[in-house]
């Protein structure tokens, strides 16, 4: 009985040892093989992985600038965190406009800022002025620019939404970044990058947001009729000249001295809706490098186009303030759109209703707006 035993603890010793160097010992093979592989199956083909961009750190010497403590958290936040640009692509498109080498088809590229809950503004658009396809002869393509949505609930509820939409249309590009209006601007800059690499032939681009009703036939027979502007700068909007950044601290678009001390804004168009060159907006994308973000959209552009010694343009028929019809007239008649390019704002069924009114057959209009 004795040996029994003894053999019986040699035997236990025996597997706790060999239990420890199974385990403990990384020079096994059982340590080395993972649980979950990360190696592609053997049916797939291997693909390169996409690099990700490491976390952006704040930068806190921000604290030590003269009145940080007393602005307001959103814009103590945009301080801390302006030097950040790369972010994770969460969803792209990039056969939108066929590769780079075929993207010189592309007449019009439509880039539209979207916010993820705005399904029913993309759905509307893409029935609209949004579509894709050829307008009379003129290679139309369509992308909504989209960050993630702030509530992290939201967020997993919304994101999935585009992952839907993007299976079914292929025109969402969302970044890993917080869909704020104070990153409209990263948002921007983030597209035109997009653009140089996967669209660097588009030959005109329409940027806008989610809230305008545009007339996509007059955007187009107004850029053919500027021969050769795909070629050379152009940029037109609704021009706004000697602005100053507003310096009430409850305003939406409250700018504080730290981040600019200038008592006017360079020349710019309204963000709500511009069209540019395909030149131009190469221009912004490679001025962007070197100027550091700024709150509002708008005007950074104008900043990147004063960089490069250029100038936007005033065009009448972008209206980002509003119609201004006259009084005891009805705003929403046909005739007042049917020869404009764009209006700012409109509700998703207003557009729907306005799209199908300007394409009447039967439409007649007197003199023109």
């Amino acid at each position: 009985r004795w040996y029994r035993l003894e053999l019986w603890g040699l035997v236990a010793v025996g597997l706790l040892g060999l239990y420890y160097l199974l385990y403990h010992d990384d020079r096994l093979w059982l340590t080395v093989t993972p649980k979950h592989s990360n190696a592609p199956s053997p049916r797939a083909a291997p693909r390169p992985p996409l690099p990700t961009p490491a976390p952006c750190v704040a930068n806190t010497s921000m604290h030590n600038v003269k009145g940080f403590a007393k602005l307001p958290g959103h814009v103590q936040d945009f301080m801390r965190y302006q030097h950040c640009r790369s972010f994770p692509v969460l969803l792209g498109a990039p056969d939108k406009c066929g590769g780079p080498t075929e993207s010189s088809n592309v007449f019009l590229l439509l880039a539209i800022k979207s916010s993820p809950v705005n399904y029913e503004r993309r759905e509307v658009i893409r029935k609209t002025w949004g579509r894709e396809g050829t307008v009379e002869g003129a290679l139309v393509r369509r992308v909504f620019l989209v960050g993630v949505t702030p509530s992290a609930w939201d967020a997993k509820k919304l994101n999935r939404l585009l992952r839907v939409e993007q299976q079914e249309h292929g025109d969402v590009l969302q970044w890993d970044f917080r869909d704020t209006f104070f990153n409209l601007t990263l948002k921007q800059v983030l597209f035109h990058s997009w653009l140089e690499e996967h669209c660097p032939g588009a030959r005109f681009v329409f940027n806008g947001d989610d809230d305008v009703f545009v007339n996509t036939d007059n955007v187009i027979h107004f850029a053919r009729s500027s021969q050769g502007a795909e070629e050379q700068h152009l940029m037109v909007g609704q021009l706004f000249i000697n602005n100053s950044p507003v310096r009430i601290q409850q305003s939406k678009y409250f700018v504080p001295t730290q981040l600019m001390a200038s008592k006017y804004y360079p020349p710019y168009c309204g963000g709500g809706g511009i069209l540019m060159s395909g030149f131009t907006a190469r221009i912004i994308a490679r001025e962007s490098h070197d100027i550091k973000l700024f709150p509002i959209d708008d005007v950074y552009l104008g900043m990147c186009l004063k960089k490069a010694g250029l100038l936007p343009a005033s065009h009448d028929g972008i209206r980002t303030m509003g119609m201004g019809v006259p009084a005891n007239t009805d705003p929403f008649d046909p005739c007042y759109y049917r020869e404009l390019l764009l209006v700012h704002r409109f509700m998703p069924y207003e557009t729907a209703a306005m799209w199908q009114a300007i394409h009447e057959p039967q439409l007649i209009c007197g003199k023109k707006v």
